[in-house]
């Protein structure tokens, strides 16, 4: 009997008011799930809620229970509405503590910038029993707390953070794509799909069309843990397009 690889997902968790109006655009969707896959792991789902304590709480709950790991963006800043902390707490059923560590942080990156205040040290709180994540960015860490990663809504903070946890936590095999397009309308090679990834055990086909020049075609990606099958399936997908009658190109279109 084959040996199915372990698939590991996470959930994510957008947290804030100002995505929901649309007056900012999240950025941090594709650079967490491109990082994930680089880990071995699968961005299985996205919620976005507001700033409201029981909506964070709620899809914390729901995300973390049904994956590997759970991240969150937005929300652990220093304002009045940065209720993140106290929510993730809430829903973990601890209290929240100033963390020493990352208040002596805040206390040296703040030393030349008007020193600590109030409002600052509001970024030292964490969930009891959290560890911290690296932020060369602005001083204010992200938290961790086992399985959950609770980061800045600031996409390039965002990526720091991300980047210090690189290698440091557990997946499995990144997942692998080829893509391969065609001047078609995907209905017309539905059948030839699922017959193509039906051949092929372990391998994924996602069918995404266009409309471009006046005609329309689809990009077919082909994705993978293992880069023997993705190849195969490739060759195979390409070959009967061109059977059909449907020249297929390489690397989409």
């Amino acid at each position: 009997m084959a040996v199915i690889d372990r698939i590991w997902t996470a959930g994510l968790v957008i947290i804030g008011d100002e995505i929901l109006s649309g007056r900012t655009q999240d950025r941090n969707i594709a650079q967490i799930a491109l990082w994930l896959n680089l880990q071995g792991i699968r961005l299985a789902e996205v919620r976005v809620v507001g700033d409201t304590v029981p909506a964070i709480v709620e899809a914390v709950n729901a995300l973390r229970a049904r994956n590997d790991y759970l991240f969150t963006t937005g929300g652990i800043g220093p304002t009045h509405d940065d209720i993140t902390v106290d929510a993730i707490a809430e829903a973990l059923g601890v209290p929240v503590v100033v963390h020493p560590r990352a208040r002596q942080m805040l206390e040296s990156y703040y030393q030349s910038r008007g020193g600590i205040t109030d409002a600052r040290l509001r970024m030292a709180r964490v969930p009891e029993g959290a560890d911290l994540i690296e932020n060369r960015m602005s001083g204010a860490p992200g938290i961790r707390w086992q399985n959950i990663f609770i980061m800045a809504g600031v996409p390039h903070i965002t990526a720091m953070m991300l980047d210090a946890l690189s290698g440091a936590i557990e997946g499995g095999k990144p997942l692998l794509s080829e893509t391969i397009g065609c001047w078609v309308a995907e209905s017309e090679v539905a059948d030839l799909l699922r017959a193509t990834e039906k051949a092929h055990e372990g391998c994924q086909i996602g069918s995404y069309p266009f409309f471009r020049e006046g005609k329309v075609g689809a990009n077919f990606v082909i994705r993978s843990t293992d880069a023997v099958a993705l190849g195969a399936c490739r060759a195979d997908l390409a070959a009967r397009l061109t059977e059909a009658g449907r020249a297929p190109i390489d690397g989409g279109i």
